[in-house]
């Protein structure tokens, strides 16, 4: 087994929820190859921000996109090779902002991706200014007088594009949060993980966090109650909130190819000649 930690300094403060995050995926990728899963079948793909410094210190093969585009670069490795595990890794203003589009069409199709999405509520690489996810009323670099927005309901949005699996993690909790990307990885379709993660320079929500996750009971038995405990404001929920088995893309994609000869794909493509 390869040290999964490389030689890179890491330049996160002291205290971020990256660090959780960085540890419980480590954590997962060693309980997948001791399942069998080679390691150079598990790749990843990161976009611009905090979250993207997760390619400069997780010793495994990928992708270090553009803004916003992480979900693009995963949608096409997936593709090109389905025999890859790929792990894709978001902030909420890089995969709920510049990158929603390409977020929320991965899950509309239903590719076997694994997205873990780092929402700490503002773009902190850029020191703190609101994103998409923050709460109304917040405070920062943009924001001064506080947000005027009202912040996207990750859940309820991805669910509602289509995502088969759906769960909610804490990056305080890294045995339950690598236990959830195990799970994720090995789910036939898009996942998707929201992890709630202070930024302790920003958004500093460790004592919110700590007073206000509870563990679900069990998957909610529909999209409605689901929903409905995902949104609760009284309690915060840990744990999954869908996992349904449909048809995934990109296998879909590999078997309308292979249903081609070579001949069909000429007369196809020269039919579509303008």
């Amino acid at each position: 087994m390869r040290n999964l930690t490389t030689t890179k300094e890491n330049s996160w403060c002291p205290g971020c929820g990256n660090f959780g995050i960085f540890n419980a995926v480590k954590k997962s990728i060693e309980s997948l190859v001791e399942m069998g899963e080679p390691m150079e079948n598990i790749v990843m793909s990161s976009g611009i921000g905090c979250h993207g410094k997760m390619f400069d210190y997780l010793n495994i093969s990928g992708i270090f996109g553009l803004h916003g585009r992480a979900m693009a670069g995963a949608s096409g490795i997936k593709i090109a090779n389905p025999n890859l595990k790929v792990i894709v890794f978001g902030g909420d203003g890089d995969s709920m902002g510049e990158g929603l589009e390409h977020t929320l069409f991965a899950a509309k199709r239903n590719i076997d991706l694994t997205m873990i999405l780092h929402n700490n509520g503002v773009y902190g690489l850029t020191t703190g200014q609101a994103s998409p996810l923050s709460l109304t009323g917040y405070r920062g670099l943009s924001t001064p007088q506080g947000n005027l927005e009202t912040p996207f309901h990750t859940l309820g949005l991805i669910m509602e594009a289509g995502a088969s699996f759906v769960a909610r993690a804490y990056s305080a909790r890294i045995p339950q949060l690598s236990e959830l990307i195990t799970q994720a990885v090995l789910h036939k379709g898009f996942s998707f993980i929201e992890v709630l993660q202070p930024c302790v320079s920003y958004n500093n929500t460790y004592d919110l966090y700590n007073s206000k996750t509870k563990n679900l009971a069990g998957i909610p038995a529909s999209d409605e109650e689901a929903i409905k405990l995902a949104k609760d404001e009284n309690d915060i929920y840990l744990g999954v909130f869908r996992q349904e088995q449909r048809p995934v893309f990109d296998q879909e994609v590999q078997s309308k190819a292979r249903a081609m000869d070579r001949q069909e794909r000429f007369a196809y493509l020269e039919s579509r000649q303008f």
